[in-house]
């Protein structure tokens, strides 16, 4: 949980804290004379050995948690404390004595008071412990709800693409016992067949949720290739990807109920049939695709299944950062989606 780079985050702040205190105690002293570098580095050494205080107070933290407070555990700590402080007071008396920072006003080891150094620095040493457990339990309080977060956010969208499927899969069974019943024998097995490459998809990105938009568009193609025997030569399809925005990523079946919706709504209300257009591009930094068909917007059109699943898996993808929106257009219907730019190789 607390990786290397926490480790040397770490080291780089009591390092930091031992320069600061340092260069106030030298400006403080800034009369007297006193060797810069000698006196920067004593305050360095004195507070990096805090680093491996830290390293201590991780374990115990761990070992006897401060949330949610018991007794055993806060008398441990407050021992813990006190030991640290006095180990640590006793550290920096010790490097005073051998360093000699304050060259002609340092103390000798004759006129060092123990006691009331220990008395002195220990209420700061157990205020700088308790900060020290605190943050290092927030932070792993912090870590644990990430992660957390991020194993509902997958699973709700899992829960998502399993609502999607079924739903997809029925609609096209029920399209090829249809032809079968009417003796399109030939249409029939085409559509199984890409039934069948739907299916493989569906399988080869199980647990993925990103894909290309080429690869997107390529499942696209042979759901709507599907559509197309079904309705025969009522329906028409195009699809137009930027070469610039084949690479960019897509949410795994974000295209095929858009698609689905259009066909739905656009091609089947109508005798005469109609058409359905797919584009990709990039747009301002993000990647736009819009999927369009002949019609008008009905009452109703913008809250089936299809698009209440597409909204939700976009809003737990992307949270605010994104758009997406479903319009009456001169020449149709188009659901318009724009999602951040970025690509898979």
């Amino acid at each position: 949980m607390f990786t290397r780079r926490f480790w040397i985050g770490a080291a780089l702040f009591w390092i930091g804290f031992g320069l600061i205190a340092g260069t106030q105690v030298w400006i403080s002293m800034i009369h007297h004379g006193h060797s810069v570098p000698l006196l920067i580095g004593h305050f360095i050494l004195v507070w990096g050995g805090w680093c491996a205080i830290t390293a201590a107070i991780l374990w115990l933290t761990h070992r006897f948690p401060i949330i949610p407070p018991k007794r055993r555990n806060l008398l441990i700590h407050t021992l813990a404390a006190c030991v640290f402080g006095v180990l640590h007071s006793a550290y920096w008396i010790v490097l005073v004595l051998a360093m000699r920072p304050y060259d002609r006003m340092n103390p000798t080891w004759a006129r060092v008071n123990v006691a009331a150094n220990f008395f002195y620095r220990l209420p700061a040493e157990l205020v700088i412990y308790a900060a020290v457990a605190g943050a290092l339990q927030a932070i792993e309080y912090y870590t644990r709800s990430s992660q957390l977060q991020a194993s509902l956010t997958d699973a709700r969208l899992h829960a998502l693409e399993l609502q999607l499927q079924p739903h997809f899969l029925f609609n096209t069974l029920n399209a090829v016992a249809s032809l079968v019943r009417t003796r399109k024998n030939d249409e029939a097995v085409t559509m199984i067949a890409g039934l069948s490459d739907l299916l493989r998809y569906t399988l080869d990105h199980e647990g993925s949720q990103r894909v290309t938009v080429e690869a997107e568009t390529e499942m696209l193609r042979r759901y709507l290739d599907i559509q197309r025997a079904r309705f025969a030569d009522r329906m028409t399809y195009t699809i137009d990807v930027d070469p610039a925005a084949r690479t960019a990523a897509v949410p795994t079946l974000i295209l095929q109920p858009l698609a689905e919706n259009a066909i739905r709504h656009g091609i089947a209300r109508s005798a005469a049939g109609g058409s359905v257009s797919v584009r990709a591009f990039r747009e301002n930094g993000c990647l736009r695709v819009d999927v369009g068909n002949s019609g008008s917007l009905g009452d109703g059109d913008a809250h089936g299944i299809g698009l209440r699943n597409t909204r939700e898996r976009l809003r737990q993808l992307y949270g605010d950062d994104h758009a997406f929106s479903l319009r009456q257009a001169d020449d149709g219907v188009v659901a318009s989606l724009r999602i951040p730019w970025s690509e898979l190789p």
